[in-house]
Parts: structure tokens; C-alpha cells; sequence
């Protein structure tokens, strides 16, 4: 009894130091991309680019993520997810050095490229480790994780202004930055999940790396690309719509911005209490019906009190879905975790990068109030789509 006891109580501190583990290199992945994003003013300035050129070097992130999309599920799920995080840890903030280095436009365009590949291997192996620490507690947690990720945003925002202040170049800012994840990293690397669940699978029983994506999972990138479509919005117009529509004083241009920030990684924290709760259908379905609120909160009162309010309740309803489509993809027995999420990244990917321009295209047309109707429809899309998922869900 006694023996039984202390396995109980081993196999308990090897799940927490798992969870600790996979929360330090989400922070730490976020923080690379914020202080990339905290620098782009300033390396705009020293390579003298136009608004355009910018416009096509942010591109390229992008590009270099969905190009090595199936590669990096092919890595993963062949080498396993630790390995690839860990190697994908170590160049990640290194590429990030190489982006202060740059001296030309062609320079910058080659790195950035790299920059997105090893977020993109980093991304699919982050939350293949995520799942597998999630069906060792066998609930809910991918909430937190991805919320650390959004925490890790605001602090690379705030690092960013604090070596601006200071003067620092983007190299020696990017070099601190890559100093202090390697201690992190040094740290907490022995504490990785070891073995994933489906490289236990494929050396007991070989099978295909390359499948035919299944239904279920297809419906799970379509609900992510939903959600992207909303959340790439939020980010590249709340500013602009409050700035044109709201016209509030030069200080409050950003309130749409900031509210729906916050309360999407207030919602990553939470949202694993209200699946525990409600179960994951109807979390995400209130979400849909959140973003719908929001929007036409915002759209139908476009006064500085209402729209802030409606930004506040887009950013929460944004916040569910992708911990919920990544758990949910990780865990499908019909095709190989790191596979099924590189599936869905793809999908999702679409949504990131079609909605802005869609928002652009249509305010061209119709005026920007009414062109942020858009994301209402993808809002509804996430409503209707969610209870194709009942058959395959436990709530």
C-alpha cells in the first residue's frame, strides 16, 4: 500500500513538472515573436522601407510558416515532439539574432522567412507536448498555455519599450532575449514530456505519416479558420475602426484594441474551468454567439463606451477556440497528432491571412463600419459548425 502510495505521488510531481515545463517554452516562443513585432518601427527605420516594402517583408512570416507547414507535422510526428522543441527552441530566438543583423531588404526577407519555418516547427511541437500533458490529467488545460503565450506578448511589449528607452539596438536587445531563453530553456528541458503518444503508436505498429485528412479534423480547421478570420481582424483593424469610425481623442485609439486583447488571455485562462463545466461544444458555440455580440454592439453604437465594450466581448469570444481545436486535433485517433495539428494550423492559417485584406477589400466598397460585419459571419460559421463535432466530443 505504502509502494502504491509513493507511485501515486511520483507519477503526480512528474505531471506537474511536465505542465511547468510546457508553460515555460510557450512563454518563451511568445517572447521571441513580441519582441520581433516590438522591434518592426525600428528596423523599418534602419533599412529605409517604404510602407509597402514593409508590407511585404510581414509576409513573409507567413509564407515560411505555411510552406514548411507539412514538414514540420512530418518531424514531429517521426522524431517526436520533444526532440523538434528543443531544436526548434535553440533556433528560434537565433533567427531572431540573425533578423538585428541584417543590413539589406534581401537579407531581411531571407531571415523572416526562416523566422516563420522555426515558429511554425516550434508551434506544432509546443502543442503536441501540450496535448500529451493534457491526457496525463485527462481535463482540461490547454487554456492556460496558450493564454501564457498572449501574457508573453504583453511582456515582450513591455521590453521592447523599456530597451527602447534605453537605446538599445534590435542586436543587443534580440541577444538578451536569446540569453535569457536559453537559461529558461537549460532549466526546464529535462522536464519535457519524453515520448509522445503517437510515437509509442509507430513503434508498435508503423503506419503513414501522410494521410488523407479526416472529416472531423477538416471541421476543426474550419472552425479555427473562423476564428482566425476574427482574430487577424481584431488585430489589424480595432485600431483604424476606432481611429475613423469612433474618432475618439488620439489616446484612446487603441481602447478597441486593448480590450479585446485582454479579455482574449483572460479567457485562455479560464476557459478550462467552463469546459470542465459546460463541456467543449457549448463553449465554443457561446463563443460564436460572443463575437456575434460584440460586433453588432460595436457596429450598431459606434461610441467609444459601446464599442469598447464590443471589442471586450469579440476578444473573449475569440479566446476559446483555438486551445479547444488544438486539444481536440491532438487527441483524434484517426490521424497522427502531429499531423492532424499541422492539418489544422494550415487551415486556420488561411483565416489569419484572408481576413484582413477581406475587411480592406470590403471597406473599400461599403465603408469600414459596415465591412466589420464580416467577422459576424465567421462568428455564426463557428455557431453552426460546432455541432458537427457532437460525435466524436465527450462533454
Amino acid at each position: 500500500m505504502r509502494a502504491g502510495l509513493l507511485q501515486q505521488l511520483k507519477e503526480k510531481d512528474a505531471k506537474a513538472w511536465y505542465r511547468v515545463s510546457v508553460c515555460a517554452f510557450y512563454f518563451v516562443h511568445g517572447l521571441v515573436f513580441a519582441s520581433w513585432a516590438s522591434r518592426i518601427p525600428d528596423i523599418k527605420q534602419a533599412l529605409c522601407l517604404n510602407d509597402a516594402q514593409l508590407g511585404s517583408v510581414l509576409l513573409i512570416i507567413p509564407v515560411g510558416e505555411f510552406v514548411t507547414m507539412v514538414l514540420s507535422g512530418y518531424l514531429v510526428s517521426r522524431y517526436g515532439s520533444r526532440r523538434m522543441l528543443l531544436i526548434a527552441t535553440a533556433g528560434y530566438p537565433l533567427i531572431l539574432v540573425g533578423i538585428g543583423m541584417v543590413v539589406t531588404y534581401a537579407q531581411l526577407y531571407m531571415v523572416l522567412f526562416l523566422f516563420g519555418a522555426m515558429g511554425n516547427l516550434a508551434n506544432i511541437a509546443i502543442n503536441t507536448q501540450a496535448v500529451g500533458v493534457e491526457r496525463l490529467y485527462r481535463r482540461s488545460i490547454m487554456g492556460v498555455f496558450h493564454g501564457l503565450w498572449s501574457c508573453a506578448g504583453f511582456a515582450g511589449a513591455l521590453a521592447g519599450t523599456l530597451v527602447v528607452a534605453f537605446h538599445l539596438s534590435p542586436l543587443i536587445h534580440f541577444i538578451i532575449i536569446y540569453g535569457l531563453i536559453l537559461c529558461v530553456v537549460l532549466t526546464v528541458q529535462r522536464s519535457l514530456l519524453p515520448r509522445d503518444a503517437q510515437q509509442q503508436r509507430l513503434d508498435k505498429t508503423p503506419r503513414k505519416i501522410f494521410t488523407r485528412p479526416d472529416a472531423y479534423v477538416l471541421i476543426i480547421g474550419l472552425v479555427a479558420f473562423a476564428n482566425m478570420v476574427c482574430e487577424g481582424t481584431v488585430f489589424d483593424w480595432s485600431g483604424i475602426y476606432f481611429k475613423d469610425v469612433i474618432a475618439p481623442p488620439e489616446n484612446f485609439v487603441r481602447l478597441g484594441y486593448i480590450a479585446a486583447m485582454s479579455s482574449m488571455t483572460a479567457g485562455r485562462f479560464t476557459v478550462d474551468r467552463f469546459i470542465m463545466r459546460f463541456g467543449v461544444i457549448k463553449v465554443l458555440r457561446t463563443g460564436g454567439g460572443l463575437i456575434v455580440t460584440g460586433l453588432l454592439l460595436t457596429v450598431g453604437s459606434p461610441h467609444i463606451i459601446t464599442s469598447t465594450a464590443g471589442f471586450l466581448l469579440i476578444g473573449a469570444g475569440i479566446s476559446p477556440a483555438i486551445p479547444i481545436c488544438f486539444s481536440l486535433a491532438g487527441r483524434t485517433k484517426a490521424m497522427l497528432p502531429g499531423i492532424a495539428l499541422a492539418t489544422v494550423s494550415s487551415i486556420s492559417f488561411f483565416g489569419l491571412l484572408i481576413g484582413p485584406p477581406l475587411i480592406g477589400f470590403a471597406s473599400a466598397a461599403i465603408g469600414l463600419r459596415w465591412a466589420l460585419c464580416i467577422i459576424g459571419v465567421f462568428g455564426l460559421l463557428v455557431v453552426f459548425l460546432t455541432p458537427f463535432l457532437k460525435l466524436r466530443v465527450k462533454n
